[in-house]
């Protein structure tokens, strides 16, 4: 059970409206963790509308298809049932029934190992696989992969802490 109650957006202040507002013009939904963070404007801005926009990023630098699979990567090692459950639905729609079978690319590999790893302790990272990255990936796209991967814990973590409930999985 939530720890938290959601926003409803249409009784909110007038500030919650405008950032909903502008966050569906920008073509994203309201999600149950989303009107958990509307409690607090800047909140749902600092976690949300910042991760969206490095997320943006990350796809811009080594593709939409390996984004999804480090944010989901992260998400299964935090054991994050909100997050895994949303990056498991995006990876149905897209075909894929079978996430720790698939045939990936080495630079996919690479980057579900590194957000792995960030996920379970961020200490670990081994001078071994951050020489990987770096033969691999540019110093902007390790940065960028860095921060994204910092988002999905803040993510992970707030959705666990409050027990945000989960999306359905349906694909509809």
């Amino acid at each position: 059970m939530a720890r938290i109650s959601m926003i409803d957006p249409e009784t909110a202040s007038p500030a919650v409206k405008e950032a909903v507002k502008k966050h569906l013009a920008d073509g994203y939904r309201i999600t149950n963790e989303k009107r958990t963070l509307l409690h607090n404007v800047p909140s749902f801005e600092a976690l949300e509308v910042q991760s969206y926009a490095v997320d943006r990023e990350l796809q811009r630098l080594v593709g939409e298809r390996a984004a999804n699979f480090f944010e989901y990567a992260i998400s299964i090692e935090n054991e994050c049932i909100v997050c895994t459950t949303y990056f498991a639905k995006l990876l149905r729609s897209m075909g894929i029934t079978d996430f720790d079978s698939f045939d990936f690319t080495e630079e996919e590999k690479l980057m579900i190992e590194y957000g792995r790893i960030i996920a379970k302790d961020p200490k670990q990272v081994s001078d071994e696989l951050f020489a990987r990255l770096r033969s691999t990936f540019s110093e902007e796209a390790i940065v960028v992969m860095t921060t994204m991967a910092v988002f999905m814990v803040a993510n992970n973590y707030f959705n666990d802490a409050l027990r945000v409930e989960p999306e359905p999985l349906s694909l509809s």
